[in-house]
C-alpha cells in the first residue's frame, strides 16, 4: 500500500477552555469529517481551566506554521480572541455569525478565529467555520491596512524578548 498523501485541506489548530469545550468537539467532529487534519491544543473536558493554557499553544502553532488556521472557543470568545491576538503574526477575529467570518477572511486574511461555546449553536458554529474557510483573502485595499498592522507589530519588541 502506498503511503497516504498529506491532505490538501488547511490543518487547522483548535483551542478552548472549559466554556468552549463542548463547542470545540462538535466543531472538531465536523472539521474531521470534512478531512481536515486538527491539532487539539485542549481543553480536554469541562472542567475549570484558564484559557490561556490552551489559545496561547494553538495560536502559537499557527505563527508557526505547524497549523494553517486555528480556531478557538470560550464562553463568549472573546477572551480567547484576545490571547490568540498577543501572538506575534496572528489576526484572530471573534465572529459571531456568517457574514462576520467571511468579511474576517476576505477583508482582514483572519488566520484564527473565535468563537463563543454559550452563545452559538453547534450548527451556527459549523455554519461560520465552513464560511470563513472557504472564503478567499480580496487582497487589493485590504493588504495596505494589513501591512501597516503588521509593519507595527515587527517594529515593537516582544515582551518575551530580553531587554
Amino acid at each position: 500500500m502506498a503511503p497516504s498523501e498529506p491532505s490538501p485541506l488547511p490543518r487547522i489548530a483548535l483551542g478552548s477552555d472549559h466554556a468552549g469545550f463542548a463547542l470545540k468537539c462538535a466543531v472538531q467532529a465536523h472539521l474531521l469529517d470534512l478531512g481536515h487534519p486538527v491539532a487539539d491544543f485542549g481543553a480536554h473536558d469541562d472542567q475549570s481551566s484558564d484559557y490561556p493554557d490552551y489559545i496561547l499553544p494553538a495560536a502559537d502553532a499557527v505563527a508557526r506554521g505547524a497549523c494553517d488556521l486555528g480556531i478557538v472557543f470560550g464562553g463568549s470568545g472573546n477572551g480567547e480572541a484576545i490571547a490568540a491576538n498577543k501572538v506575534r503574526g496572528i489576526r484572530c477575529a471573534l465572529c459571531w455569525s456568517v457574514e462576520i467570518a467571511r468579511l474576517s477572511r476576505s477583508h482582514n486574511d483572519a488566520n484564527m478565529i473565535a468563537l463563543a461555546g454559550r452563545f452559538l449553536s453547534a450548527p451556527e458554529a459549523e455554519a461560520i467555520v465552513d464560511a470563513w474557510l472557504a472564503e478567499p483573502y480580496e487582497g487589493g485595499r485590504h493588504a495596505k491596512r494589513l501591512a501597516k498592522v503588521s509593519q507595527y507589530e515587527s517594529s515593537r519588541r516582544h515582551p518575551t524578548e530580553s531587554l
